[in-house]
């Protein structure tokens, strides 16, 4: 919030949907589209849902959790500035990069996350400080549609924000769960 100026702070989640033709896995090439001159990466944690969630307490969400992977939120930004919404910035083919792997055992409460854009340590945090946390995230939304087995929820992402370029690599590390690591390419015409 503050790394992007924004006036005020959200009383709920803003929620945002990606296809499942933007997800790819580990090591996957993540494709700069022609349309866009300006890629961020967002590194997260998402929740990966177990069951049939609806209408569910935050005191219960945890039972609805299958575990936790790392997810970089990778987004066109000249897009979702002429836009003014989000869908098309966050929608692309390869735009969902999750992994390594679910693990079922993390304290999502208090995990360590880094970005790191060529080696370089661009993002620094603990889920400790997410402005809303996964029980109170994932009950929002299961308030607002029907949640199902293998649903992931992106978390959102620490301040450190900054542009991909064709050639780079993006790495997003979340202690407890591991690396996931993707290389920006060329879109093929």
């Amino acid at each position: 919030i503050e790394e992007v100026g924004a006036r005020f702070t959200p009383a709920n989640p803003i929620l945002v949907f990606k296809p499942p033709t933007a997800v790819i896995g580990p090591e996957d090439g993540i494709i700069y589209p022609d349309s866009s001159d300006h890629l961020d990466y967002e590194g997260e944690l998402a929740v990966v849902m177990k069951r049939r969630a609806h209408r569910v307490p935050a005191a219960e969400v945890k039972d609805y959790i299958l575990g936790y992977t790392c997810l970089n939120d990778v987004t066109c930004r000249d897009h979702q500035r002429q836009d003014r919404q989000w869908t098309r910035s966050k929608a692309y083919d390869t735009f969902c990069p999750i992994g390594p792997c679910i693990e079922t055992e993390l304290d999502a409460d208090h995990a360590d996350l880094e970005t790191r854009r060529n080696g370089e340590l661009k993002q620094q945090a603990n889920t400790s400080d997410m402005l809303f946390p996964v029980p109170e995230l994932v009950s929002f939304v299961s308030f607002v549609m029907t949640l199902l087995p293998g649903d992931v929820i992106a978390t959102g992402t620490p301040q450190g924000i900054s542009e991909l370029k064709v050639g780079d690599t993006i790495e997003v590390t979340i202690g407890g769960i591991g690396a996931l690591r993707n290389h920006v390419v060329r879109q093929l015409k």
